[in-house]
């Protein structure tokens, strides 16, 4: 048996034991917090490198080839995440509590009806994938033409996205800062993943040249300060309003795990302004895989406590990490042999 058949087939045994530990509602809302953390890997990945396809000579200049060739190695994952996200679609009916309530608005009744679901989040999977289809091969010019339409593509989709298959999941919390946070907490993880896999570049250090790591420090440091600014309005708009169905969406988001997970985020996005004074590739790796982590933990915070109502992490949790990774790298290679995944493996 081949390699990617076994590490299929121990995903599908994963699969399983999360069943087993969860039952089918728990299962899924782990699977789904888990999923979201593989699609953040090329969803996340593709603002930054459609911005960057924009002021390429700079970027070039600046040492940033082998970041943008680990960029779209996590692109090149987009059809894998596509496809593993289709059986999220099965179990609408035992992960929303839209189906089969009455609609809250006139909007509501046309909006979230299962078809409808079913058929947009399948238009927002495939229009990811014709983007990262379409960035897949390096850039030789600006090209404002392609990078502007596609930025304001990629921010309408996972607006939508993150309104249907993550903020409708708990109803509680109205806010229309949701899908820009969401979408930032992706690029940071993923440009976290790729300084982890793009290989050091030589930057010399002298006048007007950049210290060590700074490069990929820097836009790191952005992403996550843009990130907890985010999180900052949006929690101080719910207490300044205090509003009861929002207070309570943060009460079950809280406990000791919760608040550990916050102060963790902090430190790490403190620790990173800090270090951009002495900047140097040890610490630029280390700040990276502590961004990462805390990414993926903000997933499972994001959607585990609507079924749960509070922020625990359990067995089933694990379990569907690892069924998700698994059956990502089982995929990988036979997905590879697709037309543009083949373009986005070269330009990798």
């Amino acid at each position: 048996m081949s390699r990617p058949v076994l590490i299929g087939l121990l995903g599908l045994g994963l699969l399983a034991a999360c069943w087993l530990a969860g039952g089918w509602r728990g299962a899924a809302s782990s699977y789904l917090a888990a999923w979201l953390v593989l699609l953040a890997l090329p969803v996340g990945a593709l603002p930054v490198t459609i911005v960057a396809e924009r002021f390429g000579k700079r970027v070039r200049e600046r040492g940033g080839i082998e970041m943008l060739a680990g960029l779209r190695r996590l692109m090149a994952l987009m059809p894998v995440a596509a496809l593993l996200g289709l059986p999220l679609l099965a179990a609408v009916p035992v992960l929303y509590p839209w189906v089969g309530a009455a609609p809250r608005t006139p909007l509501a009744a046309f909006w979230f009806i299962t078809p409808f679901f079913v058929a947009r989040v399948i238009a927002y999977l495939a229009a990811w994938t014709w983007l990262s289809i379409r960035f897949a091969r390096p850039f030789d010019e600006p090209g404002e033409g392609r990078t502007v339409p596609a930025v304001g593509l990629h921010a309408v989709v996972g607006t939508l996205f993150t309104s249907d298959v993550i903020a409708s999941l708990d109803p509680r919390l109205d806010s229309t800062l949701l899908g820009l946070l969401v979408m930032t907490a992706w690029s940071g993880l993923a440009f976290a993943a790729a300084i982890l896999l793009a290989w050091e570049e030589p930057e010399p250090v002298g006048r007007g040249r950049t210290a060590p790591g700074r490069g990929r420090l820097v836009p790191l440091v952005v992403l996550l300060g843009l990130w907890a600014f985010m999180h900052f309005v949006q929690f101080l708009i719910v207490w300044s309003a205090n509003l009861p169905p929002e207070v309570a969406w943060y009460f079950a988001r809280g406990g000791s795990l919760g608040r550990g997970l916050s102060i963790g985020a902090g430190a790490v996005v403190v620790l990173a302004g800090l270090a951009t004074l002495r900047p140097g590739r040890p610490t630029t790796r280390v700040l990276a895989g502590a961004a990462l982590a805390v990414h993926a933990l903000e997933m499972f915070w994001l959607v585990t406590p609507a079924l749960r109502d509070r922020f625990v992490l359990r067995p089933v949790d694990g379990f569907a990490a690892l069924a998700v990774a698994c059956l990502a790298a089982a995929l990988h290679p036979l997905l590879r042999a697709a037309p543009g995944a083949r373009r986005a493996g070269r330009s990798a």
